[in-house]
């Protein structure tokens, strides 16, 4: 199920999205960047996942009118923690089809050998929202095993998005709906040199897709997939 026959069934209305078919959801104001283009436009700019050297994965597609034009790069940026009303620093990352995966793997080593785990979904959510299933303490080589063999699923689902962390260091590396990398925490050092091991270079200017309209992209088969991944990390809850 491709981005056109999931784009045109749902885009115009998150509200009615079905529980399992496939579908595309949107930010809120998308109809105002994609309404008036025709279908023969639509369809070229969807079927497009190549800018430049930077290859999109099947999970997310740039506004119409291209706004941001996705690339590859890290920038630093801050997360408020209300909380304990402090900053905490974080990087945010964008790379290439090819190199995401391995990227983020090498990214989880510095977090420890035993980790706890986050699974975010919006499958059956409208409007931005998403459900977060948790779960604690697991050894970090069965957690990478268990995602390489859903390596699909993490690429080229939109709906779909990971999160692992070390309470005790504390920090936090993810890999959200946007198959965006986004690390958490002090002492990020370790982090910045395995992104630009890996050719994943600091740009301060960097924009993310996520800074613009954008659209996601499911599929029932993901739906599928992302139960099987719940069941076999131990995850209570249901979709």
């Amino acid at each position: 199920m491709g981005f056109l026959k999931s784009f045109f069934n749902n885009v115009f209305d998150d509200s009615d999205l079905p529980n399992g078919g496939g579908v595309a959801t949107a930010t809120a104001s998308l109809a105002s960047s994609f309404e008036a283009v025709s279908e023969r436009e639509l369809e070229a700019h969807l079927a497009v996942s190549r800018y430049g050297k930077f290859e999109l994965t099947d999970a997310i597609r740039p506004s119409f009118g291209l706004e941001v034009v996705p690339r590859q790069g890290f920038r630093h940026d801050t997360y408020r923690d209300e909380d304990s009303r402090s900053d905490v620093p974080v990087l945010m990352a964008s790379a290439t089809k090819s190199q995401l995966i391995d990227t983020f793997m090498e990214l989880l080593e510095p977090l420890g050998p035993v980790v706890d785990v986050v699974l975010e979904t919006s499958h059956t959510c409208s409007g931005g929202g998403h459900t977060d299933l948790y779960r604690e303490h697991i050894d970090m080589p069965i957690l990478q095993s268990i995602l390489w063999d859903f390596e699909d699923l993490l690429l080229n689902d939109g709906c779909t998005g990971v999160a692992v962390l070390n309470p005790r260091l504390p920090q936090e590396v993810q890999l959200d709906e946007h198959k965006l990398l986004i690390v958490y925490g002090n002492e990020l050092s370790a982090y910045e040199n395995i992104l630009i091991d890996h050719h994943v270079d600091c740009d301060e200017q960097l924009r993310f897709i996520t800074e613009a309209e954008h659209v996601h992209s499911t599929t029932e088969r993901y739906v599928e997939q992302f139960e099987e991944l719940k069941m076999r990390l131990g995850m209570d809850g249901c979709l």
